[in-house]
């Protein structure tokens, strides 16, 4: 089971070569586990964090008993684009970390979208 995780990590980083966020225009990078969702904005030219949010966080594991259905994907997505137009990040580059744009991904980055961040 571990070579489906490595080959994922090895098509993120390929995906990581051609991906670069700036101030302007962070990338936000996606990471799903089996019950949990999370992101975060990364600023790649300083190396910080600007924005992030999980599932796993205590304001959000009550309102998600169960995050690993497109559902609660969905949901988070909406969730996660408010509070980043509140840190004042509305232009994105999409991350999805080597997993199929197929899902829960996809459902994640459609909210994104509908709620008003552009990538």
């Amino acid at each position: 089971m571990r070579k489906k995780e490595d080959l994922r990590l090895k098509r993120h980083n390929k995906i990581k070569l051609r991906m670069f966020g700036t101030p302007e225009k962070p990338r936000l990078v996606v990471h799903r586990s089996l019950k949990n969702i999370s992101a975060q904005v990364v600023d790649d030219t300083t190396g910080k964090i600007m924005f992030s949010l999980s599932t796993k966080d205590k304001s959000l594991k009550q309102k998600f008993p169960s995050a690993g259905n497109i559902k609660s994907s969905a949901e988070f997505g909406e969730l996660f684009a408010s509070g980043a137009r509140e840190k004042g990040i509305s232009k994105i580059v999409f991350d999805r970390a080597g997993y199929l744009y197929h899902g829960r991904v996809k459902s994640f980055a459609e909210s994104l979208r509908k709620s008003g961040m552009e990538f």
